[in-house]
């Protein structure tokens, strides 16, 4: 897959965001600062302002970076054939993570989280967008459900991800109502229990699927 300039500026903007906005707000931090947060929102460890410093690194950057480096990487070329698809997953889940990155910042600028569930909320959307686009995603060793089941079998991986793709659109919508009328503890569990639910029976789902083709 080429790398075009033009197309992934709108990208490293994005990338550059998070570490624009710590440039201009570094002498309002505190040497120490929080930098986590119990399920209730309250902090929970400080430490050095230098520390948020990796947050837009390991967030927005090694996104970005890590999407720029599969197709290259890909042996199949199979992520090439996702075309537009593959471009619009990277943008969404950089600018995710960049908006992660800066919240996260501020949210140890002004020493609190304004509200917790928004965090969550947030993944809710994550999910609800990746759940509408596994079923686009070609067989490949990078992205997607990789079992050893998906991996052998063509059919099981569409099947897979055709019912991966429902599994987090719904889990991701209930994830945000949730998120708008739970208290935090209890939206904690839950989300949780919701994300263990839609990873783990995908992965049985592919078994089962290759189980059954494997006896025909």
């Amino acid at each position: 897959m080429k790398f075009e300039l033009k197309k992934e500026l709108p990208l490293m903007f994005i990338v550059a965001l998070p570490f624009m906005y710590m440039y201009f707000i570094w002498n309002e931090l505190a040497d120490k600062v929080p930098l986590h947060w119990n399920y209730k929102g309250e902090v929970d460890r400080y430490g050095s302002k230098y520390e948020l410093i990796l947050i837009p690194f390991l967030l927005p950057f090694l996104i970005y970076v890590l999407f720029l480096i599969i197709p290259l990487i890909d042996p199949k070329g199979k992520i090439e054939k996702m075309g537009k698809k593959f471009y619009s997953l990277k943008f969404i889940l950089t600018t995710g993570m960049s908006i992660l990155a800066i919240y996260i910042i501020y949210s140890s600028k002004v020493e609190k989280i304004a509200n917790p569930n928004m965090i969550i909320l947030g993944v809710g959307a994550l999910y609800l967008i990746l759940g509408n686009y596994f079923k686009t995603i070609k067989p490949n060793y990078f992205i997607g459900i990789k079992t050893p089941w998906t991996l052998e079998n063509e059919t099981v991986w569409n099947e897979t991800h055709k019912l991966s793709g429902k599994m987090w659109f719904v889990g991701g919508l209930l994830v945000i109502i949730l998120a708008l009328i739970l208290n935090q503890k209890l939206l904690y569990q839950v989300f949780i229990g919701i994300t263990i639910f839609i990873t783990l029976v995908p992965i049985v789902y592919s078994y089962i699927r290759y189980k059954k083709y494997k006896t025909q």
